[in-house]
This record gives C-alpha cells, sequence and structure tokens, in this order.
C-alpha cells in the first residue's frame, strides 16, 4: 500500500465495475479508506459494491459497501453519513455514477430525458451539496465529477446524456467558486473508456461505428483512476474549476468558454437586426465553430 491519501475517507459513486471500480480500487491502494457505493447486480443477482469491497479488502485496503441511490436526496444522505458514522470525516467525494439512454433528439421520450438529469446530475448534486456542511466545518474537502465530450464536444443521439454532462461542469464550476473559501475544491474529468456501460450504449451497425469501436476497445478503464486519486490528493489542494480528460496514456486540459471575437456596431440607430445580418455574421464566421463530434476532434489514435 502506498501513502498518497492515507487515511483520507473517500467515497466513490457508480464503483461497482468500469471506471468507478478502477478508482476505488486505487485510493485503496493509496491508503484511502474508501466507500464503494453502486446500485448494480451482477448476473447472480449480487450486488457489485460488496463484492469490489470484499477485493479491496482481500488486497490489504480498508472499505465499505453502499447500495444507496444517490439519485434519491434521503439515500444520498445515508452514504455521507456512512462515511461520517464509520470514520468519523469525510475528505473526498469522486461522483462518477451515471446511465446511457441514448436516442436521436426528435425520438427521445420524456422519460428518458428525465433519467438521464436525474441520474448525472442531479445526484451529483445530493453527494455534493450534503457533503458540503462538512467539507465547511472541516475547512477542507475535494470533489471530483465525471463529465463528458459528449457535453464538451457532442455527439450524436445523446441530448440528454450531453445535457446532463455539461451541466455537471457548470456545477463544478459553481461549487469551486462558492467553495473556495472553506478550501473546498471541485474539478471535473472527462474519460475515455471502454467500460459495460460505454459497451451498452454503442451501437455497432455502420463503418464510422465499428471505428469508433476499435478507438474505445484501446482504452482502458484504469487509466482514469491516476488522475482522479491524485486531484483529490494533497498535491491537488490548489487544483480547482478545472476540466480534465483522460485516454488512454494522455491527459488533457480543456478550455473553458471565453470570448474570441467582438464586433462593435458603430451606427446611429446602435445595434439593428440588418446590421447584424449584414455585419457581425460575416465578421464572425471564420471563428465559428463547425459540428464536431468528440470523434472528430480526437481524430488520432489514443496512446
Amino acid at each position: 500500500m502506498a501513502n498518497i491519501l492515507k487515511d483520507k475517507v473517500i467515497i466513490v459513486t457508480g464503483a461497482g465495475g468500469g471506471v468507478g471500480e478502477h478508482i476505488a480500487k486505487e485510493a485503496a491502494r493509496q491508503g484511502g479508506r474508501v466507500i464503494v457505493n453502486d446500485i448494480g447486480k451482477d448476473e447472480a443477482g449480487n450486488f457489485t459494491a460488496e463484492s469490489i469491497t470484499q477485493a479491496i479488502i482481500e488486497a490489504g485496503g480498508q472499505a465499505l459497501a453502499s447500495t444507496a441511490n444517490i439519485a434519491d436526496w434521503a439515500s444520498a444522505e445515508s452514504l455521507i453519513r456512512q462515511a461520517v458514522d464509520n470514520w468519523g470525516r469525510l475528505d473526498a467525494i469522486i461522483n462518477n455514477a451515471g446511465i446511457l439512454r441514448d436516442k436521436i433528439f426528435h425520438k427521445m421520450s420524456e422519460a428518458e430525458w428525465d433519467q438521464s438529469l436525474l441520474v448525472n446530475l442531479k445526484a451529483c448534486f445530493n453527494t455534493s451539496r450534503l457533503a458540503a456542511p462538512i467539507f465547511k466545518e472541516q475547512m477542507g474537502g475535494a470533489l471530483v465529477h465525471m463529465t463528458s465530450t459528449s457535453g464538451l464536444i457532442g455527439n450524436f443521439g445523446q441530448a440528454n446524456y450531453s445535457a446532463s454532462k455539461m451541466g455537471l461542469v457548470g456545477l463544478s464550476k459553481s461549487i469551486a467558486l462558492d467553495m473556495q473559501r472553506y478550501n473546498v475544491r471541485s474539478n471535473c474529468i472527462a474519460p475515455f473508456a471502454m467500460t459495460p456501460m460505454i459497451m451498452a450504449g454503442l451501437p455497432r451497425k455502420t463503418e464510422d461505428d465499428e471505428k469508433r469501436w476499435r478507438i474505445f476497445e484501446r482504452m482502458q478503464p484504469d487509466r482514469i483512476a491516476p488522475l482522479a486519486c491524485a486531484l483529490i490528493s494533497d498535491a491537488g489542494k490548489d487544483i480547482s474549476g478545472q476540466i480534465f480528460s483522460v485516454r488512454g496514456n494522455e491527459i488533457f486540459l480543456f478550455s473553458q468558454p471565453r470570448p474570441i471575437r467582438s464586433a462593435h456596431i458603430g451606427t446611429q440607430e446602435g445595434i439593428t437586426t440588418q446590421a447584424v445580418i449584414e455585419r457581425v455574421f460575416p465578421m464572425f464566421k471564420p471563428s465559428m465553430y463547425p459540428l464536431e463530434r468528440s470523434i472528430d476532434i480526437f481524430a488520432w489514435d489514443p496512446v
């Protein structure tokens, strides 16, 4: 066992498999005391959180299992209370739990929209908000939220997922600003990884689909864990409000929206509809972003 996260109490949501499982195991390997949260079950009907917890303990780590549904406020509260009741404090939450409900926009149902926003965004608000008073009293804490390039850049058939993941970026930045005075930091990671959730939602109907499969198959979920653990370590105490991405052996720091062009309408009438059409649109057009998807921007093979 290493000591980078020695004695820190860490909640990892969605830790019953995929990216979350590897984050939980790495956090424990680094000396953290981990609550493995997941509502999923394996084929035999057993909670995956319990099997991951057992694996951590057998490897010499400290862990507890949680099957709390964090999309529900009261259940999320029980998860936070579990950390404090058992270990007396809470140092970090890695909001990794998420779902895919892909559907082309004009066919998407209200239920598919609502469920995605509930699990991918509100659940992260629940855990973060419930931990905030604890972090404030301790004068310290760390949050890491899993966003997606589907929101940061775009993808087909993921309006609900993209909106929830982009909303998570706004939530993280607001937490970072509001909680800065209490030494609480909040960051996002957009992970590229072949996980059961991705495999279930990734079609294989066209050559373009097959290309995405070949890329994702090369990106293992364990590559996300080191960055997540580094961000909640003491070495990450001055890093907040940032957006990172991990793709194979590459780590990226994402830009954030800032003005790139301005137009001053120097007419007596000020800004008019006609002036926008005749002057602003032509001025801005060379700087406008094309309708690209994540795979268009990350067009090279993972390393």
